[in-house]
């Protein structure tokens, strides 16, 4: 992916920020936990947060009493998380993107990334996150992976064929991998270590989750992710509409979205 279709991509999410913010999944405490037990980080540690949306994650960092500074490129998204996040002093949200951010000297104990690093141009991305910490200081991204279990009804197996008269030959329709399956993996999910060797070897933790929802919520689901919000709207909402209808009569009009919410940690090389 070239850095302007990323960008472009990166920012769709920005038409939507309450929809956005009502239906994606969060990340579970657990996650936290492990995020404070593996880097040590406390009340007067300071965190970067790289693309925090509507403040989904940057709530339960700003919880730990953590001094967050978090960056979001889409207006409309930072301006929700501004909202969300009003009762926390200990929250700054600034309108940027991570390549372009002004750093103005400021220095961070942590950097987090919340299924957001993969927007970022990885030929900057990286440096920056090196650069704008602190000797000892860590990387940390966490992630949603969609999973589906064994013999247990899955929308997109049961939708396949909507998919595909709506928009075939799209490459970015399948199934999600099997739990077991990514669980197996040494990575877990998203892109393998950084390129260049700025952090040390990544420490993986992960926690299963589960959303569900009803016809209308899961098609709202779906029209908040990007593999969705890239179609057109002349396709893109007859297809939601059909799915939501294939919920509604033959699976009950109750769906499940499992995931592996995932956390992995790399310290900077110094």
């Amino acid at each position: 992916m070239n850095d302007k279709d990323r960008r472009h991509l990166g920012r769709v999410f920005n038409d939507v920020p309450e929809l956005y913010d009502r239906v994606r999944p969060t990340y579970p405490d657990e996650l936290f936990a492990d995020l404070v037990a593996i880097t040590g980080m406390h009340a007067r540690s300071s965190v970067l947060e790289v693309g925090c949306g509507t403040g989904q994650a940057t709530r339960s960092l700003a919880a730990l009493g953590c001094s967050v500074t978090a960056v979001e490129p889409g207006t409309g998204m930072a301006a929700l998380a501004r909202q969300r996040l009003a009762t926390y002093p200990n929250v700054k949200v600034e309108t940027s993107s991570f390549e372009e951010w002004d750093d103005g000297g400021r220095r961070f104990d942590a950097v987090v990334a919340a299924s957001s690093w993969h927007w970022v141009d990885p030929s900057i991305g990286w440096r920056r996150a090196h650069d704008v910490l602190r000797a000892g200081g860590w990387m940390a991204e966490l992630g949603n992976v969609v999973v589906r279990r064994s013999g247990e009804p899955e929308v997109y197996a049961e939708t396949a064929d909507l998919h595909e008269r709506f928009a075939p030959g799209n490459p970015d329709w399948g199934h999600p991998p099997l739990e077991d399956d990514v669980r197996a993996t040494e990575e877990g999910w998203g892109p393998p270590n950084d390129p260049g060797g700025l952090f040390g070897p990544t420490i993986v933790r992960g926690s299963p989750t589960v959303q569900w929802f009803d016809g209308e919520g899961f098609a709202d689901l779906l029209r908040s992710t990007s593999v969705y919000r890239r179609l057109e709207p002349d396709t893109r909402e007859p297809l939601l509409d059909a799915i939501a209808e294939r919920i509604r009569t033959q699976m009950g009009d109750r769906a499940s979205r499992r995931y592996l919410s995932v956390l992995r940690v790399g310290r900077r090389a110094d």
